[in-house]
């Protein structure tokens, strides 16, 4: 239904992206998925988020680096974390990974919401997508 862009998992409130940047927050760059489950379900995102990016790569991704770019499940339910948790382990035991999955799996907590340029910033930049 939508895709937020934000900061999340860490103790600094209101954060910018400057100041997530800084290494200083403790925030990972994020997005907030609000979905339909009659329309696409948690194992079905889990999929995407596994195939949309490197869950080997400790804090970063491609050349993004710093610990706001690791990689992390927020999760919002038990049932989400147990799903999480299944997905990671298949995933792991599939060998399609050469090295370890450092993907966190842990609790959802306050989300906010990135600067407006941050949204839709593909679109806005005339580009595709991110890939592995």
């Amino acid at each position: 239904k939508d895709v937020i862009v934000g900061y999340t998992g860490g103790q600094t409130a209101n954060p910018t992206y400057q100041a997530v940047c800084s290494h200083t927050t403790g925030h990972a760059e994020a997005v907030q998925i609000s979905f339909d489950e009659n329309q696409v379900n948690y194992i079905d995102l889990l999929d995407v988020f596994w195939n949309c990016h490197n869950p080997t790569q400790f804090n970063r991704q491609g050349p993004d680096v710093g610990t706001q770019y690791r990689s992390a499940i927020f999760y919002h339910s038990d049932e989400q974390k147990q799903l999480a948790e299944a997905s990671k382990k298949a995933l792991e035991k599939s060998g399609k990974f050469s090295s370890t999955i450092v993907t966190q799996i842990v609790p959802a907590v306050v989300f906010y919401k990135a600067e407006e340029y941050h949204q839709r910033y593909f679109e806005k930049q005339g580009g595709g997508h991110c890939t592995i």
